[in-house]
């Protein structure tokens, strides 16, 4: 059977395609509105710069973390891939500086990818899956960068998830009126990962349970 035709006799675009094209929309709206403003982004402001309803926008993404993922599949899956690579590097060590600059380069000038990394949502399978990937991907890096004797034994997955906590203060302060400060503050502290730097800390790194839960606390 034919497709059933407008008034004009032309036959009308099957309504999946639309929705397609809006959900797209609504994509990119977001990814513009979360890089600006954080995950806490107004949804209905998102809505209408597509100029379709709330309503519309909640049939395609039922829940704001929905939207979220959607919006930053394309940015977690290429960091994934940098990350997998800078595995593949011959020296640890430049491994190692290279994937700190790849998640601190996409942290910056993206506020809502900074929130993604930095907080936890404990309700979402989806975005502990995707927390449980970056923790994977840190561990591989600083785990071989420590065998090889470059980063200090001590230092800890935690350690890098509190790094990406002050680089998020740090873009805040300054990305207005210098935006590239981040990168200052980034490679002091992997001059400090060093093992040949290394002292004695006052205080312990967070454990697995501590890191969680304020991993949890920012996002509320």
């Amino acid at each position: 059977m034919p497709p059933p035709a407008e008034p004009s006799g032309v036959p009308a675009r099957p309504r999946r395609r639309d929705a397609q094209r809006n959900r797209e929309r609504f994509i990119a709206a977001a990814q513009a509105a979360f890089a600006e403003h954080g995950a806490d982004a107004s949804l209905e402001q998102i809505a209408r710069d597509v100029g379709l309803a709330i309503g519309t926008l909640y049939r395609h993404f039922p829940t704001r973390i929905d939207l979220l993922m959607a919006a930053f599949e394309p940015k977690l899956q290429e960091f994934v891939e940098t990350a997998e690579n800078t595995l593949a590097m011959d020296d640890p060590w430049e491994g190692f500086r290279a994937f700190l600059e790849s998640l601190f380069a996409m942290q910056a000038g993206d506020r809502g990818f900074n929130d993604l990394v930095s907080m936890r949502f404990p309700a979402s399978d989806r975005t502990e899956a995707m927390h449980e990937r970056l923790y994977q991907l840190i561990e591989a890096n600083l785990r071989r960068a420590q065998q090889h004797g470059h980063v200090r034994t001590d230092i800890i997955e935690a350690d890098i998830i509190t790094l990406v906590w002050a680089n998020g203060r740090i873009l805040e302060a300054t990305s207005h009126t210098a935006p590239h400060a981040w990168r200052r503050n980034l490679h002091l502290m992997i001059d400090a990962f060093r093992a040949a730097n290394r002292h004695e800390l006052p205080e312990p790194p967070l454990t697995g349970e501590q890191l969680y839960a304020a991993m949890v606390h920012l996002s509320r």
